[in-house]
């Protein structure tokens, strides 16, 4: 099978991968913790992150011959770039702007730390966990722009289970140590996908 990259698949893989490209300055880069007691952690979340790297092996694997179906208008391919690529730079946008409202508390596995705060402003006011919303956008944004239509599904499952792990591991540290707070946080924010009405 010949891959089709004509100029409208090529720009829109190309703005992907400098998102994928920032993502990782993101996470590379970002103000390391303090040495301070960890009082809390759970291990569990790690099966999350191996699941939701699956879903990225999928996704980038049989990749499709087409950008979009072929006798589709310009126009509607033009249209389903620009969705691609703005799915792909608000995903970074929103992970950047988390990462800096947590700042040094942010860790790749659940935990709570000495003098942990409970974050509700910035993005955390939209959703809870931005970071998670982040990086499925930046999934779909690939899969929209690489992989075939049934990898996407297979991947978003993947990802979703994973991420229901690992939320579910964080917000068992977070009711544990900040109680009514949280609660009363959960109550006003969804967990990953904002309300809109």
């Amino acid at each position: 099978m010949t891959l089709e990259f004509g100029p409208t698949r090529i720009a829109t893989l190309a703005i992907v991968m400098v998102c994928w490209i920032v993502f990782g300055i993101i996470f590379t880069t970002r103000r390391k913790p303090p040495k301070s007691s960890e009082t809390k952690r759970l291990n569990v979340s790690r099966w999350g992150i191996v699941l939701q790297a699956l879903s990225f092996a999928v996704t980038w694997n049989l990749p499709r011959q087409h950008f979009i179906p072929s006798g589709t208008p310009k126009w509607l391919e033009i249209i389903f770039a620009v969705l691609t690529a703005a799915i792909a730079v608000s995903s970074i946008c929103l992970c950047l702007s988390a990462v800096r409202t947590l700042g040094k508390q942010w860790a790749l596995v659940a935990r709570v730390v000495e003098g942990h705060q409970l974050i509700t402003n910035g993005p955390y006011a939209l959703v809870r966990n931005p970071i998670y919303l982040g990086i499925f956008g930046m999934l779909v944004a690939t899969a929209l722009v690489f992989s075939r239509w049934w990898m996407l599904c297979i991947g978003v499952v993947l990802f979703l289970i994973g991420n229901s792990i690992r939320i579910k591991s964080e917000e068992q540290l977070l009711r544990e140590s900040f109680g009514q707070q949280f609660e009363d946080y959960t109550k006003r924010v969804p967990a990953m996908f904002p309300r809109f009405l």
